[in-house]
């Protein structure tokens, strides 16, 4: 199939990005960053933008910074890591930073489609697709980050739940934002786990996990999912049950919880698998993220 007609521009900055979102609001203008889910869709008729505006040249939307020292652990401030939207998975996967201090994002990326894919999707971009099985929305959540948008009113900060539509509300990005970076609080612990569909990567089921641990105890949890409704989802029923409890204990028993914030009713159900199957994987693979997270920790 032939992809469908459409004027192309490539930005030269972010100002010059919104300049043209701006120029053809009453369009139907596009953002192309490293195109894992935008060029599919163009050559399977799924997307028929009128104007494509391709933002893969801009420098200042690459890159992770640290707040905090990799060699000292010397927090630099406030300690969070910045990822700029265009990094790519493969930036990820080399980050010793982000392996040390945000580790669900790593684990995640890792099971991430494959090599040339990772070399060319970019986080911002998947994060704002927001496929019902891609793998980074349940880590961001998870990791309890924070997207950070340009638009015509200015800049501005989303909460990852907020921005994902996690509670079942249409993202809250506006149609002439742009995804500029994503900024993540440190963690020495994080884990994913997922059902990978066999043919396309994406998660038939995905959990990932971060805990806060205290001397045997976990003192905070954040567990999230992906591919078992159209967007992801933080599993409360699982955070309620970790937290307070010893390490060693607590594993199996907040993990047979995993069901009890979704309704099979309202789970994705397809020709791969049915909601309730969904659900019913959703055990199994937060125990496999929860004990991630805690291998990370040891």
């Amino acid at each position: 199939m032939f992809p469908p007609h459409f004027d192309y521009h490539r930005a030269s900055s972010i100002d010059d990005a919104l300049d043209v979102l701006e120029r053809h609001r009453d369009d139907d203008p596009r953002i192309l960053a490293g195109g894992h889910s935008l060029l599919p869709d163009l050559k399977n008729g799924r997307a028929s933008p009128d104007v494509l505006v391709d933002i893969g040249e801009i420098d200042g939307l690459r890159g992770i910074e640290s707040g905090v020292d990799v060699e000292s652990d010397t927090d630099h401030g406030t300690g969070q890591t910045t990822i700029g939207a265009l990094t790519t998975y493969a930036d990820v996967l080399e980050s010793d930073h982000l392996e040390r201090h945000a580790p669900v994002l790593t684990d995640a990326t890792r099971v991430l489609a494959d090599l040339q894919i990772r070399n060319r999707g970019t986080v911002g971009g998947n994060l704002t697709a927001a496929e019902p099985g891609a793998d980074l929305p349940a880590a961001a959540l998870a990791a309890d980050a924070t997207i950070h948008v340009r638009g015509p009113d200015g800049e501005r900060t989303i909460d990852a739940g907020e921005f994902l539509g996690a509670d079942g509300s249409e993202s809250a990005l506006g149609e002439r934002e742009l995804v500029t970076e994503i900024r993540v609080p440190p963690s020495p612990t994080g884990g994913y786990a997922k059902k990978t569909h066999p043919a396309s990567g994406y998660a038939m089921v995905g959990v990932a996990a971060v805990l806060e641990i205290d001397t045997e105890t976990i003192a905070d949890a954040r567990v999230a999912a992906t591919g078992v409704l159209e967007h992801a989802v933080q599993l409360t029923a699982v955070e309620d049950a970790l937290v307070g409890e010893r390490v060693d204990e607590a594993i199996e028993t907040a993990a047979e919880r995993a069901g009890e914030t979704i309704d099979p009713a309202d789970a994705r159900s397809d020709d791969h698998a049915s909601g309730e199957f969904r659900v019913h994987l959703l055990s199994t693979y937060a125990a496999q993220a929860l004990e991630r997270a805690m291998e990370v920790d040891a």
